[in-house]
C-alpha cells in the first residue's frame, strides 16, 4: 500500500450492546436485565430500527480520504459527528485555492448504529462513486470485526427495500447476488 493511500483507523464501540437492551426494555416498562443479548436479539432490534440502538456508537478515522469524497460523508448529519481536516491557508501555509479537489483529507467520524445503517444503503449502491464505496466498505469491514450483527445490516438500499428506487437502476436487482444479498439480509441467527 502506498504511503498516501487511503487508510482507515478503526477507533472504538461507544456503548454495550447491555445500554441497547436497558434502553429498550425502558420502553416497555421492563425492568434492567443481566443476560447479555444474543446474537439473534441484536440482529432483530438492527433489523426493526428500534430507537434503542442509537445507544450503540462506532468511532473511526480515515487518513488520505480525497477532500470530495469526504464531502460525501459530511452530507450525513444525523446521528453522525464528524471531525474534517481543514485547508484553511492560515492553518496549512498553503493556499487553499491551489488545493486540488483530490487533496487528502483526515476525516474521524463517530456515528450511531442507526446512521451507520443508513450511511450504507446511499454509500453501498452501486450508483455511488467507486471510491466513496471503497471507502466506506473499509468501514462496514472494521465493524464486523467487533460487531457482525450490525456490519450485517449495512446494505445498498436496494437490498433495504427490496427493490431499487434509483432513476436509473445499476440492473444488480436482476441477478442472484442480488438474491443471496436480501437473503443473508433477512437471515436472523438462531440464538
Amino acid at each position: 500500500m502506498a504511503e498516501d493511500s487511503l487508510k482507515i483507523k478503526f477507533l472504538e464501540i461507544i456503548g454495550t450492546w447491555r445500554n441497547v437492551a436497558d434502553a429498550a426494555r425502558t420502553t416497555i416498562r421492563m425492568p434492567e436485565g443481566q443476560k447479555e443479548p444474543s446474537s439473534a436479539w441484536k440482529k432483530r432490534i438492527l433489523l426493526s430500527e428500534h430507537s434503542p440502538i442509537r445507544k450503540l456508537f462506532v468511532s473511526w478515522k480515515w487518513s488520505n480520504l480525497p477532500y470530495w469524497v469526504s464531502v460525501h460523508f459530511v452530507r450525513h448529519k444525523f446521528g453522525i459527528e464528524h471531525f474534517v481536516s481543514t485547508q484553511r491557508t492560515d492553518r496549512t501555509g498553503t493556499d487553499r485555492t491551489s488545493q486540488r479537489q483530490d487533496s487528502p483529507v483526515e476525516h474521524e467520524c463517530m456515528a450511531n448504529a442507526a446512521e451507520i445503517m443508513f450511511i450504507s444503503r446511499r454509500r453501498l449502491c452501486m450508483q455511488a462513486s467507486p471510491e466513496t464505496r471503497a471507502a466506506w466498505k473499509m468501514v462496514v469491514d472494521e465493524i464486523a470485526k467487533k460487531e457482525p450483527e450490525l456490519a450485517s445490516c449495512c446494505v445498498p438500499e436496494c437490498v433495504y427495500r427490496g427493490f431499487c428506487p434509483e432513476f436509473k437502476c445499476c440492473g444488480f436487482v436482476d441477478s442472484p447476488a442480488y438474491q443471496k444479498m436480501v437473503k443473508e439480509y433477512r437471515e436472523v441467527p438462531k440464538k
